[in-house]
């Protein structure tokens, strides 16, 4: 009966959803515009792989310091047209790279500068501005934090730069990482690169932005709900949310408390799928034999699933066709009739509560809450006295913060129903469990909508629901970038594994590239390099 019940009422919110999408994308596109797009790209380096970079910069094909400085020209090109990036340490890169430069011209390179411990030497890195860097600035976007300056860097940053890589700026996330498109109080708002009209994703979407242009080649984002896929997704990139426990979350803000560690994942963000897993190994330190990223996959010993939507959630947009079909495309077309591998459509029946057990695994969590991190662990903010004070421009939070604020408390009827919900989650890693085993991947949408105008995700605010699903089951997901819209829009899919399994998702990702089915496209359309 209760499955009559849902059936009908999603009939009744689809049929809405129909007459009234086109009504809200007329409305914010009447607001918003036609939006632009950022300067093509004119240095062929810019194109090039973080690993591609390392290998020319170590055999003194191109000095670190000419790398460093063409990755700055490229952000103050088009940083005016994004507001990506919110922090810069230009100098102090371009001096370490100087510093690359005369170690390899010297000619006998010590061995703590080998590939073998610094395979991304003298490469351009940014950083997610809720990361602490040190000497860079760590708010997160809360105006109470703005001039908090990290004394140190975070483990993640501080393996990247053991590794070779060169910190250059810092780039911008929604208030506290908490939703999914990237504005605050203090830095502003964060426009897309292929229409400017359109949002970066959250809360990574300064990091996925800045990634899309050229502006940065690889760099560093964190992902509780979504966080690295879905900006990696708005943005056309490859973001990877690694298995639970491999990569330390330790060093940003807020930090992830009690239950809530096993929600987070830090991870890499990159144009191309080669820099995965070196950067993944390198992030995870010691915990990356986990994960076997040397292992070589024969994706024919891989049984692949793929399911096109989540199955009917109540008040999550509809899937658009434009996904669908290219997800299907890379299935059928490419993975069945190129690879030979099948391709076995599924619909696991309890996908579709993946917004339920994900609230419900927070709400569970304990910790400390949204509303004491908005008052930066002094206090404990108000939600219904700071949107009365929103509503009069007075307020020092954004919209969708002080909402989470005023919907976190449960109520004694909430409590119980997310008892239950967790049933429902464990039901839910028994069917993905059985699907997978250890040799299975499922192909799933990054999100049902292609990039949304600004503000619109205020109007469809589960929409997260098809990744934060993976969070919940704490899973390896790689965002693999699938071409343009007819709008010109990245299009996507996630691509899924079980557990310590993250060398499988990498591995049919970058087989996808290496087919053209799938992989970066830069946002000017022509590429004007010197080539």
């Amino acid at each position: 009966m209760i499955n009559i019940i849902e059936g009908t009422l999603y009939l009744i919110f689809s049929a809405i959803s129909l007459v009234l999408t086109p009504i809200v994308n007329f409305i914010f596109h009447t607001i918003y515009g036609k939006g632009k797009t950022v300067p093509p790209i004119s240095d062929d380096l810019l194109l090039e792989s973080a690993t591609s970079l390392a290998r020319k910069i170590r055999h003194r094909k191109v000095r670190a310091e000419d790398v460093m400085n063409i990755f700055i020209a490229r952000v103050k090109q088009v940083n005016p047209v994004v507001n990506a990036v919110v922090a810069e340490r230009y100098e102090e890169a371009l001096k370490e790279a100087r510093s690359v430069d005369a170690i390899l011209e010297h000619g006998n390179v010590p061995e703590s500068f080998s590939e073998t411990f610094k395979p991304f030497l003298g490469v351009p890195l940014s950083v997610k501005e809720a990361f602490a860097t040190k000497d860079m600035p760590h708010t997160s976007g809360l105006l109470s934090r703005k001039d908090v300056i990290a004394t140190y860097d975070s483990p993640c940053v501080s393996n990247l730069r053991d590794a070779g890589f060169i910190p250059f700026v810092s780039t911008n996330t929604s208030e506290l990482c908490m939703w999914y498109e990237s504005a605050n109080h203090i830095y502003g708002r964060t426009k897309n690169a292929y229409n400017t009209s359109r949002i970066v994703g959250g809360s990574s979407g300064g990091e996925g932005c800045i990634i899309s242009t050229g502006g940065s080649v690889a760099g560093v984002g964190s992902d509780i709900g979504g966080s690295i896929r879905m900006p990696a997704f708005f943005n056309g990139v490859y973001g990877h949310r690694p298995s639970k426990g491999i990569v330390c979350n330790e060093g940003q803000y807020p930090p992830a408390t009690k239950g809530q560690i096993d929600l987070l994942s830090t991870g890499p963000m990159c144009r191309y799928s080669e820099d995965l897993a070196p950067m993944l190994k390198v992030m995870a330190g010691p915990k990356s034999k986990l994960l076997k990223l040397e292992q070589k996959v024969d994706l024919k010993s891989l049984r692949i699933f793929t399911m096109e939507d989540d199955g009917g959630s109540l008040l999550i947009s509809n899937v658009d066709p434009e996904l669908k079909a290219a997800q299907k495309k890379v299935a059928v077309k490419y993975l069945e009739e190129t690879v030979g591998v099948k391709v076995t459509p599924v619909n696991i029946r309890r996908m579709k509560y993946g917004f339920d057990v994900w609230c419900a695994k927070i709400a569970l969590a304990g910790g400390t809450t949204f509303s004491e991190f908005m008052g930066n662990e002094e206090y404990s903010v108000n939600g219904y006295m700071e949107f009365v004070k929103w509503v009069f421009n007075q307020s020092d939070h954004t919209l969708p913060a002080i909402m989470l604020s005023m919907i976190e408390k449960p109520s004694f009827l909430m409590e119980s129903n997310n008892k239950r919900l967790m049933g429902i989650l464990k039901k839910l890693e028994q069917d993905i469990h059985s699907l997978l085993g250890d040799n299975g991947i499922l192909l799933y949408p990054s999100h049902p909508k292609i990039a949304p105008f600004h503000n619109q995700p205020i109007v469809m605010p589960f929409n997260f629901a098809y990744t934060a699903v993976f969070n919940a089951l704490a899973l390896p997901v790689t965002q693999t970038p699938l071409g343009l819209s007819k709008d010109g829009l990245p299009l996507g899919m996630q691509i899924v594994a079980s557990l310590n399994n993250d060398h499988q998702t990498i591995a049919v990702a970058k087989e996808l590239e290496k087919g053209a089915i799938a992989g970066w496209v830069p946002p000017a359309g022509d590429i004007k390099t010197t080539k």
